[in-house]
């Protein structure tokens, strides 16, 4: 067969102690049992990977970057607010425990970095996992074996195949189900209050950051003693606009600017004291000092309409109170304004997803971010995700669209409840297993601080 049409096909047991060649055979001693095809080696894919494995069902996982974790590295700076306890999939601990991984203090903080290196890293490398990962791997596109999205007939007994690119060579994958974990990272929002990708602000992109930067490290040389627009008013900007505090601090003529579209800045402060999760609560607070002592100048409702170009550096056109404003003069912006899934390798399957949160459409009325928090999103799994494609799933964060009430934990549970489906058990996959901190308080009015849906209040 030539190379560039070649088929692979992971089939076999998922136990680490039968090879490769064993398991090829084995499968087609029993009818060409497929695996499980698992998209993104993330926290909730490689969730996905461990439930799958401890119920000895067949599964190949299929990463675009280097290693487990990939996208997670580019953010390995910042400090989450949820301790380790809610960052820890059962299923995986299970079986890291049963290597001899010694688990990290629960209540502690980890970095993206340390979750990486001290969780991801470490679960990719099981045997029970390892041997089925697929890095390198970009996903091009999902379908049925020569089945188009029109055919109906025989669709359900049909194969997937997924195209995919592995260090330039093409490469196809068959599987029996598709769990798409693939994420939204990477997939930003514009500044544009419209959401639209304006002409403008692409040519200008090597002036604007799309996330948080490392300010006080790689990055610092960019920001110091510069004018700088935070657009976004989720703990993401707060991120940010408190790094670029702490810069200030040793170069002073650093000017910051905080814009948002919220009614007030007071909307994006929190629940301070009040919040379940201490860390996340001290980020309203801190944020809110920076502020009151102007060393935050905060502006807000400003709603931009255009980015442009301009003589003394970046200009932000667009309206505040209803007003025509502008504002001039600034040389870098960091753009917080939150991320959107990207369905273009799945367009060929039948879905279903709603067309204003773009979630998975059973899940849009339990996590609009217009009506709920994060803590009022009530828990989920395999039911809520099904899609009219019989056995592909949309899990973790891109299943929740453009909604930033997405939390980790949620995605852990959600992968259990599918993997329980896939296994036979149906009375598992109905159960509810979700235990996380009451996270209302995220936000103090819940009505105006999800005017932004696109800021996150919970990752």
């Amino acid at each position: 067969m030539n190379n560039q049409n070649e088929l692979f096909i992971a089939k076999g047991c998922c136990t680490a102690k039968k090879n490769l060649s064993e398991k090829a055979s084995q499968s087609k001693d029993e009818g060409r049992e497929l695996p499980v095809a698992i998209i993104g080696a993330g926290p909730v894919g490689l969730a996905a990977a461990a439930h799958l494995s401890s119920r000895g069902q067949s599964f190949i996982l299929l990463e675009s970057g280097e290693q487990a974790g990939a996208n997670i590295k580019s953010w390995g700076h910042i400090r989450l607010f949820s301790p380790w306890r809610y960052n820890i999939d059962k299923a995986a601990a299970r079986l890291l425990s049963a290597n001899g991984w010694v688990q990290p203090q629960l209540e502690a903080l980890p970095t993206g970095e340390e979750l990486v290196e001290h969780y991801l890293k470490p679960l990719s490398r099981l045997p029970e996992i390892k041997p089925f990962i697929h890095l390198n791997t970009k996903v091009l596109s999902v379908g049925r074996k020569d089945t188009d999205k029109m055919k109906t007939a025989n669709r359900e007994n049909t194969p997937f195949v997924i195209h995919a690119e592995q260090n330039g060579e093409y490469k196809t994958y068959e599987s029996k189900a598709v769990i798409d974990a693939a994420g939204i990272w990477g997939n930003p929002n514009p500044a544009s209050s419209s959401g639209i990708w304006l002409a403008e602000e692409q040519q200008l992109k090597e002036k604007i950051f799309y996330g948080i930067p490392d300010i006080l490290g790689s990055e610092q040389q960019r920001y110091r003693n510069k004018r700088i627009a935070v657009v976004g008013g989720g703990h993401s900007a707060i991120n940010a606009l408190l790094d670029l505090a702490a810069l200030k601090e040793s170069y002073p003529e650093t000017d910051i600017l905080w814009i948002m579209r919220r009614n007030q800045v007071e909307d994006a402060y929190g629940g301070e004291e009040r919040d379940a999760l201490e860390a996340r609560g001290r980020l309203g607070s801190r944020i809110h000092q920076l502020v009151d002592n102007g060393q935050v100048m905060a502006i807000t409702p400003f709603r931009i309409q255009l980015v442009k170009k301009s003589e003394t550096g970046i200009e932000l056109i667009g309206s505040q109170n209803g007003k025509h404003s502008s504002l001039d003069g600034i040389d870098e912006m960091i753009v917080n304004t939150g991320s959107r899934p990207d369905f273009s390798i799945i367009s060929e399957l039948r879905t279903s997803i709603d067309s204003s949160t773009e979630s998975v459409d059973a899940l849009a009325p339990l996590i609009d971010p217009n009506i709920h928090s994060c803590g009022t999103v009530r828990p989920h799994g395999e039911k809520e995700l099904r899609q009219p494609e019989k056995n592909l799933y949309i899990v973790g964060s891109k299943s929740y669209g453009r909604a930033p009430t997405f939390l980790m934990a949620t995605g852990y549970e959600q992968v259990r409840s599918v993997a329980a489906y896939l296994s036979g058990d149906f009375a598992a996959a109905e159960k509810v297993e979700l235990d996380l901190p009451e996270t209302g308080v995220c936000s103090v009015n819940l009505k105006s601080s999800c005017d932004e849906p696109a800021s996150s209040c919970c990752n």
